[in-house]
């Protein structure tokens, strides 16, 4: 069997594109989901068809990117797929697993998809300086009332009381109150 796999990182992008490759590339189910590519958590598509498939089963996705943005969670994917028997296939890339051309340009592929990662936080983080430096970067408005908290723990509340009335952290009432 072929699975294909589409991701795209938010709402507003389509993945008709990817999924339109994954059927002329002869999947025979296809997955979708729009998580951030940048860690495997949350991303509940990938961990379905990666718990499912079988050996000689092939996972076809069109660039390495949407599999994974870091080498780490390329690798465990890469690690999950060899030890259940599965290949992995780009449509767009030439990355075959079933080769040791495929492997090693899958290697290099990991690594271009990182310096990406890296480059686009890079900007991010220059952007947020440049506003902050003119001062029109706020940061996010706080969701709790610190002095709510205080005036809480003031009124004989315990920690943990104060986060379940307010539906917050524990941890979170201890730096409120830390400031």
């Amino acid at each position: 069997m072929r699975y294909g796999y589409a991701r795209t990182s938010t709402t507003d992008q389509n993945p008709e594109a990817q999924v339109a490759a994954l059927q002329a590339a002869g999947c025979d189910v296809i997955r979708t989901e729009q998580k951030s590519g940048t860690k495997l958590e949350g991303r509940t598509e990938l961990q379905t068809l990666l718990q499912f498939m079988r050996p000689g089963d092939a996972l076809v996705i069109t660039r390495v990117d949407r599999l994974a943005r870091s080498i780490g969670d390329l690798q465990t994917i890469v690690q999950t797929l060899a030890d259940r028997g599965v290949s992995l296939v780009c449509t767009e890339q030439p990355v075959d697993t079933t080769t040791a051309t495929g492997k090693c340009f899958l290697d290099m592929l990991s690594v271009f998809a990182t310096f990406e990662n890296n480059l686009r936080k890079e900007r991010q983080a220059e952007g947020i300086a440049n506003a902050k430096a003119k001062g029109v970067y706020k940061g996010r408005k706080p969701s709790i009332d610190r002095e709510q908290v205080k005036a809480m723990r003031a009124a004989g509340l315990s920690a943990i009381e104060i986060s379940n009335r307010l539906g917050i952290a524990r941890a979170h009432v201890y730096r409120c109150l830390k400031d």
